[in-house]
């Protein structure tokens, strides 16, 4: 079932949330692991993130340096083939414009249409820490509209090379939405009127990168509202769980913080858990209030804390 299928045909608000594929050289059962300890609480659906390939360098013997390019975490088609088939929940695939040719995409999208995976959230993705070449037969998508094409492009059975007979690939599509903008445009309101037109694409439904003010969410709903965007908008959510968190969450991610929660987990740093819990049930308890479509949980693979914070809203 599509994400919009779920939200459409729901009485209350979902559960979904995102994991990461194990690094390179780990298996599988820490994700098997996190979906046994959620099962009980029927996320309807679980996105799977997706990572570009990075270069490293190391030094020979030599003194030379050599280049090596790998991805650190594979397996994002794999981990939702299982998830979709061992435990029935449906999956939503990260796509990247970043590091793959459109090529690369539409073979991903048949083998997601194999494994029974019907949604995508077509992202831009990092910017690659090298050049990576593109032969001339090849083309890329530059940005996450682009992609939300190719992707809608497949539901009318139109792939890069005209093929006889083609069968249509019918996906429901994400994107990203950013209630404190994205860190590269301009102004929100110019970040919005990209984000209409990835909907204008056929991008079915948003969901928003992580903020720990609800305002910031309800504000940036009201603003997509204004300016004729009528898709739902899933909010996004993390839990804090150290101090540490205050400063890369916010680096790592161009988010703000609210001073209350800073100040907070500062007075008693050694309390932070437990503070981060308690802030993540009251967001979650006034998202409910206003019948937000999911609780979308970015849990980094750390489901011991949405286990609290399900058990503290009563999930």
């Amino acid at each position: 079932m599509k994400v919009i299928e779920h939200i459409e045909n729901a009485k209350e608000t979902l559960l979904s949330i995102e994991i990461v594929p194990p690094e390179r050289g780990k298996n599988i059962n820490a994700i098997t692991d996190i979906i046994d300890a959620l099962s009980n609480y029927n996320p309807s659906w679980i996105d799977v993130t997706a990572h570009s390939s990075v270069a490293n360098y190391h030094e020979n013997g030599d003194g030379s340096l050599e280049r090596k390019i790998y991805k650190k975490r594979p397996g994002t088609i794999g981990i939702c083939g299982v998830i979709q088939n061992r435990y029935n929940i449906d999956t939503v695939a990260h796509l990247l414009c970043d590091g793959f040719t459109k090529e690369e995409t539409e073979d991903a999208l048949i083998e997601l249409n194999f494994l029974g995976v019907k949604n995508v959230l077509a992202l831009k993705g990092d910017s690659l820490n090298y050049k990576k070449s593109v032969s001339k037969d090849r083309s890329v998508n530059n940005y996450a509209c682009d992609l939300v094409e190719q992707v809608a492009n497949m539901k009318e059975g139109i792939f890069l090379n005209e093929l006889a007979d083609s069968k249509t690939l019918d996906f429901g599509i994400g994107v990203a939405g950013y209630p404190e903008k994205h860190f590269e445009a301009p102004s929100l309101r110019s970040d919005i009127k990209y984000l209409k037109q990835k909907i204008d694409k056929g991008a079915d439904y948003i969901v928003t990168q992580m903020f720990f003010d609800n305002k910031c969410y309800f504000d940036f709903v009201d603003l997509c509202r204004s300016a004729g965007i009528e898709v739902p908008i899933i909010p996004g959510l993390k839990i804090i769980r150290n101090a540490k968190q205050l400063k890369s969450l916010a680096k790592s991610f161009h988010i703000s913080i609210p001073d209350e929660l800073i100040d907070e987990i500062n007075e008693s740093p050694d309390k932070a858990y437990d503070i981060g819990i308690e802030w993540s049930i009251r967001q979650c308890l006034e998202l409910l209030d206003h019948n937000v479509p999911s609780l979308h949980f970015y849990i980094m693979n750390d489901e011991k804390s949405l286990l609290q914070v399900l058990k503290g809203i009563k999930r």
